[in-house]
């Protein structure tokens, strides 16, 4: 798994196209970094730049960046909607895969320290990467904004993290930390500035003052003025998405803005946004209004137009979620290839791919005609009462069907691991231990995939049963070879276990070992019967 970090720099300037396009290029042109995004804004005269790469890599492309802004920002002339404090006011370092929270706070302190001391300018440090209680978050740290730091600076309270306790007028002061991933979401009123910021006020965490908290926890707002699109907006920041979802925010600003009388017209996601927070929005949505959609394309495309994502700007998915910004390697090369290629490669001298990954593919072939009876069932108005049943039933087996896919490309990894590990030197004590483990690891993954995939098998003879007994019967063959295939994946998986358990040399785990594969070999056995059973019977 590739190690991913993303930052997301902010620099206070949003209107002057060299400026912003220099900036975007010192980080394009960063080894390692991959420039996601640049989200300029004329009113706020703010550009949020959003890039990954690997920890050592983004942090050289956030210096970069920063060293492009010292020579082109002068804050002694900034102006704009956005509170602020810098010329590059924030930059938080976000964990994406393969990377701990505590290695992003090292990224900040390592990007801190390098940036105070190149540039002799004040840094802080928040979020997760703060050791100061009342300097975690970044509307404490702002507090006052860049007008304010003349003074603030040298107060022993706000001394910097690194570099100088004094006030530098052209470019302010740095915020540098690691948090969770923040969705900056805008929420568009027919409104004044004054009566979006009374919205944001009701909504955000802060409220209005310890006394009159918020309705909503894990939220930064504030009201203002779009001039180029001529509306208001809460400007509102999701500090954690898991605790105030996308929909969430944006239906209390709605309500809010119901109280005062006031039209909500869509809405606006700045920068990136997780997947998983648009897909918890469909979730919300879907279980609202009663909906049954499985296709992920489909789902986005509720989110999109249930929180009007297009009102400002058109709102691509590809260029707005972030796992579809980052090149996907988590297809492999098999589920890649065509048909063809994929049996003439199986049918090659080599014994990768081989039964463990055939075995794979035909069980998810068995899932996708169960899904596929599934589908030519609901919506059929000649099995209509059976709608309900089929919203049930059909969710299981397709999400079988894509794990399943996935273990075809697995089986054939974990081979290779094993004959890899087979090859290492063994001619010290040292090789001949390091050998030793690295081949049993690998022969233990070796019976893991396809054991999981026996697993994900019979997880799926309750749903087959009952869509046997009740599923369009025009499609009783299809069932019957679904059942079939998926019998043969359990058989194929089961024989690549007992291949590999003879090379276990704990008897203890062996026999272990051996005992589960019985035992769910016995149970594909008895499910696969039970299905065909049904089925026989089965007239109308």
């Amino acid at each position: 798994m590739r190690r991913i970090v993303e930052c997301v720099p902010n620099f206070s300037e949003g209107r002057q196209k060299e400026v912003i396009e220099t900036i975007a290029n010192a980080i394009a042109t960063t080894e390692g970094c991959s420039l996601l995004d640049v989200d300029p804004g004329p009113s706020t005269n703010r550009t949020v730049y959003t890039f990954v790469g690997t920890p050592e890599a983004v942090i050289e492309g956030a210096l970069n960046s920063a060293r492009a802004a010292y020579q082109l920002i002068d804050m002694t002339r900034h102006t704009g909607e956005h509170p602020r404090m810098g010329a590059m006011d924030v930059c938080p370092f976000i964990p994406v895969q393969g990377v701990s929270m505590e290695e992003c706070v090292e990224c900040a302190q390592e990007f801190g320290e390098r940036l105070a001391a190149e540039l002799k300018v004040p840094v802080y440090l928040y979020g997760m990467a703060s050791t100061t209680e009342h300097r975690i978050t970044l509307p404490q740290i702002r507090a006052g904004e860049y007008e304010g730091l003349t003074n603030k600076v040298t107060k022993p309270e706000w001394q910097p993290d690194f570099g100088p306790a004094e006030f530098v007028p052209n470019w302010g002061a740095t915020a540098t930390g690691a948090r969770k991933f923040l969705i900056a979401y805008n929420v568009n009123v027919l409104s004044t500035k004054e009566q979006a910021h009374r919205i944001a006020l009701d909504i955000r965490e802060q409220g209005r003052g310890k006394d009159q908290p918020g309705r909503l926890p894990k939220v930064q707002a504030i009201g203002w003025y779009l001039e180029e699109a001529n509306i208001a907006q809460v400007s509102i920041n999701l500090t954690d998405h898991d605790i105030t979802p996308i929909h969430t925010a944006y239906e209390e600003c709605a309500k809010a803005a119901k109280e005062l009388n006031l039209a909500v017209i869509g809405s606006q996601i700045v920068g990136l946004v997780p997947l998983r927070a648009v897909l918890q929005s469909a979730s919300y949505f879907m279980e609202k209004e009663g909906l049954f959609l499985l296709e992920e394309d489909q789902k986005i495309r509720l989110v999109i137009d249930r929180l009007g994502l297009c009102s400002i700007g058109p709102f691509n998915p590809k260029e707005r979620i972030i796992e579809y910004m980052i090149q996907d390697d988590s297809e492999g090369p098999l589920v890649s290839m065509d048909l063809k290629d994929f049996v003439m490669t199986v049918g090659g001298r080599s014994p990768s791919p081989g039964g463990g990954s055939v075995s794979a593919l035909v069980a998810a072939l068995g899932a996708a005609l169960g899904t596929m009876v599934g589908f030519l069932t609901y919506g059929n108005r000649k099995f209509e009462t059976l709608d309900g049943t089929m919203r049930k039933l059909i969710p299981p087996l397709y999400q079988a069907m894509q794990k399943l896919v996935h273990f075809v490309d697995t089986d054939a990894s974990a081979f290779n691991d094993y004959m890899l590990a087979c090859k290492l030197p063994k001619v010290t004590e040292d090789e001949i231990k390091i050998r030793e483990e690295a081949m049993r690891q690998a022969l233990m993954r070796a019976i893991d995939v396809p054991m999981k995939v026996i697993r994900s098998i019979n997880e799926l003879w309750p749903t087959l049963k009952e869509l046997a007994e009740v599923g369009n019967i025009s499609c009783k063959s299809d069932l019957q070879v679904g059942a079939r295939s998926l019998e043969t994946g359990a058989w194929g998986a089961f024989y690549n276990v007992q291949t590999n358990l003879k090379d276990i040399s704990d008897d203890d785990v062996k026999t272990k070992l051996q005992s589960d594969a019985d035992f769910e070999l016995k149970t594909t056995q008895e499910g696969c019967a039970a299905v065909l059973r049904i089925l026989d019977e089965r007239q109308t």
